[in-house]
């Protein structure tokens, strides 16, 4: 048990003092602003955050993102093939690409797949 203590102890010294040497080392900067703004993905800092922001552009990204889950979903469905029967995979298949392309059509049917407003 002492030993277990002694050991934690100077786990905790040694990560105090790499914490410590981090906190010297680092090179931090006061007067660059653009790292001390909450802002760094291209907008400008110092400027008015309620800007307008485009509302279609923001519901194709969620589109974007909506596939891109559903696209990591159908890789499971590749090594089932050699688990389950080519019928039962064909079935599944089958029902999550029809899933896929009912959400395609009804997403087409809102205008939601127009570039150009």
């Amino acid at each position: 048990m002492i030993m277990l203590m002694n050991l934690s102890i100077i786990l905790i010294i040694i990560a105090n003092i790499f914490m410590l040497l981090a906190s010297i080392l680092s090179k931090k900067s006061l007067m660059d602003r653009e790292k001390c703004s909450p802002f760094e993905c291209g907008f400008d800092p110092k400027s008015l955050a309620r800007i307008p922001f485009s509302l279609h552009f923001f519901l194709i990204t969620v589109i974007f993102l909506i596939f891109d889950v559903e696209i990591a979903l159908i890789f499971p469905i590749i090594p089932l093939f050699k688990m389950v029967n080519f019928f039962i995979w064909t079935k599944i298949s089958m029902f999550f690409m029809l899933m896929l392309l009912i959400g395609l059509f009804h997403e087409w049917n809102q205008n939601m797949l127009n570039w150009i407003n």
